[in-house]
C-alpha cells in the first residue's frame, strides 16, 4: 500500500516519492516549511523533521556540528537515494541508442557537404554528355530522308568554354534572394552573403541553381535551399 504525503496527505505512488526525514513527500510538497519553496535532497535542512531552506532554517543556540549521528545518517540516505535514481534512469533509458545521433550540426555539416559534392559530380557527367550529344538536326534538313548521323548534318556551333557544372547563362531569369552566407565550394560555384539579391536565376535541378549575385557581378552554381524567391 502507497504511503501518504506528510504535506497533503494524499496518496505517494514510486515514481514521485521522497523519503526522508522518516516521512514520504510528494516532489512538488518537499517543500521549506517557511517560505514553501521547493527542495530536494541536496539543499533541505532538516530540523524536528521537517524540510527548510538555508535561509529560514531555525537559529539554534548550539554549534552545529557536521558529522553529528543525524547529519550522518541523512548524508548516507541521500546517497543511496541518488544511487537507486541513478540506476532506475539508466536501465529506463538503456538500449535506446544513444550512441547514433543523426541530427548534430557536425552530422548536418557533413551530410550537407557530401550532398553537395555528389551533386557537382552528377552535373560535371551531364554536362559532358550533353555537350557530346545534344545537337539536333536544323530545320532545313526536317524535310529531308534520314541520314545517318555526321557532322554535316548538324548546324553544331562550337561554344566558348565554361565551366563543367555551368548552365548557358541567358537573361530574363527569376530574382532570389539569400537567406543565408554560402562559400564556393568549386570553381563553378559562387559565394554570397545572406540578403544578396541573385539575378538570372535558372534552376538546374531539384537541389541547384544558376545565377548571377548583383552585388559582386560573379555567377555561378549555388545551392536552391539557400536563397528563396522574391
Amino acid at each position: 500500500m502507497n504511503p501518504q504525503c506528510s504535506r497533503c496527505n494524499k496518496v505517494v505512488y514510486p515514481t514521485e516519492k521522497v523519503n526522508c526525514l522518516d516521512k514520504y513527500w510528494h516532489k512538488g510538497c518537499f517543500s521549506c516549511e517557511v517560505c514553501k519553496m521547493t527542495l530536494n535532497m541536496k539543499n533541505y535542512k532538516g530540523f524536528d523533521k521537517k524540510p527548510y531552506c538555508s535561509q529560514h532554517y531555525p537559529k539554534t543556540s548550539f554549534t552545529s556540528v557536521a558529522d553529528t549521528p543525524e547529519n550522518l545518517r541523512l548524508m548516507q540516505q541521500s546517497k543511496v537515494q541518488s544511487q537507486v535514481l541513478y540506476k532506475e534512469e539508466f536501465e529506463k533509458n538503456k538500449g535506446k541508442g544513444f550512441s547514433v545521433v543523426a541530427d548534430t550540426p557536425e552530422m548536418q555539416r557533413i551530410k550537407k557537404t557530401q550532398d553537395q559534392i555528389s551533386n557537382i559530380k552528377y552535373h560535371e557527367e551531364f554536362e559532358k554528355s550533353r555537350m557530346g550529344g545534344e545537337a539536333q538536326p536544323s530545320d532545313n534538313n526536317a524535310g529531308k530522308a534520314y541520314q545517318p548521323s555526321s557532322p554535316q548534318s548538324y548546324n553544331y556551333e562550337p561554344q566558348p568554354p565554361r565551366s563543367a557544372a555551368a548552365p548557358p547563362a541567358s537573361g530574363g531569369g527569376k530574382r532570389y534572394r539569400a537567406v543565408y552566407d554560402y562559400v564556393a565550394a568549386d570553381e563553378d560555384e559562387v559565394s554570397f552573403a545572406d540578403g544578396d539579391v541573385i539575378l538570372d536565376v535558372q534552376q538546374i535541378d531539384e537541389g541547384w541553381m544558376f545565377g548571377r549575385v548583383e552585388r559582386t557581378g560573379q555567377q555561378g552554381m549555388l545551392p536552391a535551399n539557400y536563397v528563396e524567391a522574391m
